[in-house]
């Protein structure tokens, strides 16, 4: 397993044998929660020895520590994905949701949940295609939410910064004594603009979000159609939907996959940043709900919203 130091990627890297468990922890700055913060949250990736010893890496994207995660998991079940206090959470999180799951459920209800988990073994087999699509749908949220005027901003602020570091460049060959100082200043600036993530790029504008979400579309289409028992729309096929499904029958609320399906999708709906949920739905919620918002919860994307 490969780790970083803070500014170089993979510079050490230690035997599975010697990992005793592997996990995120997410640092959150101000604002960081309500995601309003300039540097809203730094994901870490922990990895802890069995002699003791523990390193964070640092990550840009938390859904690249999320895959790395799943990965290790797949390839490595022996190695625990949660740190010991993630592992108590959880089991009690799954304890409360248990007590609210109907003890006797009707042979349409048992026949449902088995169609979903044959459905979740079958988006399972692929999981990169689900991920896409949820980190696709992310990306163009994000990108269309973002008000024009902060993109003026954050270009203008560059823009200024980098005359600053060419005027600074001019008067370093003319010895003028402040010109460290506008190339100090200039560098500092432009650093800042390109870290809002707010300014247009090569990769990050509406066009190339727009481009990278219909060919993560257009790839889930194909597999669904290629792959019979999937209940649920291209645009949603996601394990974490199937999830939420089956929890719906679980508790009582639906028998019948179709009646699951359209719950689950008005408990979604209704999920704000006022309702307080389990980190496992939590989880859920971040990986599908941007598909959802995205596709205005409709099945048939050739209808005007």
């Amino acid at each position: 397993m490969y780790l970083n130091s803070f500014f170089i990627d993979r510079y050490y890297y230690v035997k599975y044998i010697d990992v005793a468990r592997v996990f995120k922890r997410v640092a959150m700055s101000r604002g960081g929660f309500s995601g309003k913060g300039v540097f809203g949250s730094i994901p870490y990736l922990v990895v802890q020895l069995k002699n003791g010893s523990e390193r964070a890496c640092n990550f840009k994207y938390e859904d690249d520590v999320d895959r790395f995660l799943a990965e290790i998991s797949r390839t490595h079940p022996e190695i625990p994905v949660l740190s010991r206090e993630g592992e108590k959470k959880l089991a009690e999180a799954r304890a409360k949701e248990e007590a609210r799951y109907v003890k006797n459920l009707t042979s349409e209800a048992e026949a449902s949940i088995a169609e979903l988990l044959k459905a979740k073994g079958i988006l399972s087999e692929d999981s990169g295609k689900s991920a896409r699509l949820s980190y696709s749908a992310k990306q163009k949220r994000t990108i269309d939410l973002i008000n024009p005027t902060y993109r003026y901003a954050a270009l203008a602020i560059f823009l200024l910064a980098a005359a600053a570091c060419v005027f600074g460049v001019i008067t370093v060959f003319q010895h003028k004594g402040y010109s460290a100082y506008f190339i100090l200043f200039g560098a500092a600036f432009m650093l800042f603009a390109m870290s809002t993530r707010v300014m247009p790029t090569g990769k990050n504008n509406r066009r190339a979000a727009q481009r990278e979400w219909d060919k993560a579309l257009y790839d889930m289409q194909r597999f669904v159609s290629e792959h019979k028992g999937i209940p649920v729309p291209a645009q949603y096929a996601h394990p974490a939907t199937i999830d939420r499904m089956i929890r719906v029958i679980r508790e009582g609320k639906a028998e019948s996959v179709g009646k699951a399906y359209e719950v689950m999708k008005e408990e979604l709906r209704a999920i704000n940043n006022q309702v307080t949920v389990s980190q496992t739905e939590y989880d859920e919620i971040v990986a599908i709900k941007p598909m959802f918002l995205l596709c205005g919860y409709r099945d048939d994307l050739t209808k005007a919203a």
